[in-house]
């Protein structure tokens, strides 16, 4: 029976190329700095994304993490959407390891809403009773929001609210690519403007393991000590560093495939009776509605096609370079019977 893997973007194997990159890569100690592979992957990712200075670490969560232990202090408050990864998905990693509190809002398909943020923020709380907002957190493409895309002049007022109330800004940016892509601009276009950007390189871009954390040289210096408190000061990290550098010169502007499978596997969801937010399908994710969505993963998963659920009983999809167009094709054909 063909296997189609919609589950998550997360499954990819490196290709033959990147093997190749990894069997070849030139590698050293990189915590004593001195990995060539790593440090050239953290300089063209610096360069890509318009920002001084990049860190690798092991994974996104780890690097979200760090990015607030960087940017605030214990006792502090974040603005973040309910369903965001550093709230939802991170293990409560803000309190554990940070020491911060978090004031968590609704947001339409997770684009937070620029008044909603300036009506939440706290400053300066008189007799110095509540907790001080010092960092909004945002997730771009918003992957429980459908994987939508903020629109810019959504984060632009977003980082000049920020500005002008004196608080960090970090970008979520697991899938930053997609939405460059989906968007049709640089992806320093969709970094700009935030203290701390964090990118995956194992979703989209196929990678097998590593995520980047982004930001000012003093900022990155100080994250180095805390990704080697989290425990992410590797060693000879230059292979996987090696399959990152592949990533990002061979598998950005292929995301595109990605999201014209992710429209076709949407209306075919539609024609077969389930509920899809069309709107949302602009990057590589696809969220179904159902009656019984678990008897419709069941019944997806004896067609072939490997799904599951996510927060409220929603149908997660997720297209990547491992599934190609005659996968989407079945992968269509089941969704169009299963209902």
């Amino acid at each position: 029976m063909t296997i189609v893997d919609l589950r998550s973007d997360t499954l990819t194997r490196p290709t033959p190329g990147m093997l190749d990159a990894m069997f070849h890569a030139d590698v050293g100690d990189d915590v004593f700095g001195e990995d060539p592979e790593a440090n050239a992957l953290q300089e063209e990712a610096a360069e890509l994304l318009g920002m001084e200075s990049a860190l690798f670490v092991p994974s996104g969560t780890m690097a979200n993490e760090v990015a607030i232990r960087t940017l605030t202090e214990p006792g502090d408050e974040i603005i973040i959407w309910r369903r965001a990864h550093v709230f939802a998905h991170e293990g409560g990693g803000p309190s554990a390891l940070s020491g911060v509190s978090m004031c968590i809002l609704d947001a339409d398909r997770g684009l937070l809403d620029p008044e909603d943020i300036r009506r939440n923020i706290r400053d300066a709380p008189a007799g110095g009773h509540e907790p001080y907002t010092k960092l909004i957190s945002l997730e771009n493409p918003a992957n429980e929001g459908g994987g939508i895309v903020y629109p810019r002049e959504t984060v632009a007022a977003i980082q000049a609210l920020a500005r002008e109330q004196g608080i960090r800004t970090h970008l979520d940016g697991a899938r930053l690519f997609n939405a460059a892509v989906a968007q049709g601009v640089a992806p320093a276009a969709i970094a700009a403007g935030y203290d701390t950007v964090s990118i995956c390189l194992s979703k989209g871009l196929g990678a097998p393991v590593g995520s980047l954390l982004l930001g000012s040289r003093p900022v990155i210096e100080r994250a180095h000590r805390f990704r080697k408190m989290f425990g992410g000061g590797m060693r000879q990290i230059g292979y996987l560093a090696a399959a990152g550098r592949y990533a990002l010169r061979h598998h950005v502007d292929r995301m595109a495939l990605d999201h014209r499978h992710a429209r076709l596997l949407a209306q075919a969801a539609v024609e077969g009776g389930f509920g899809v937010d069309m709107e949302t399908v602009q990057t590589n994710m696809v969220y179904l509605d159902a009656p019984d969505p678990d008897a419709a993963v069941a019944a997806l998963g004896e067609r072939g096609v490997l799904c599951f659920t996510l927060y409220g009983g929603r149908i997660r999809l997720v297209t990547h370079l491992d599934v190609d167009r005659a996968g989407i094709d079945h992968a269509c054909e089941a969704l169009r019977a299963v209902l």
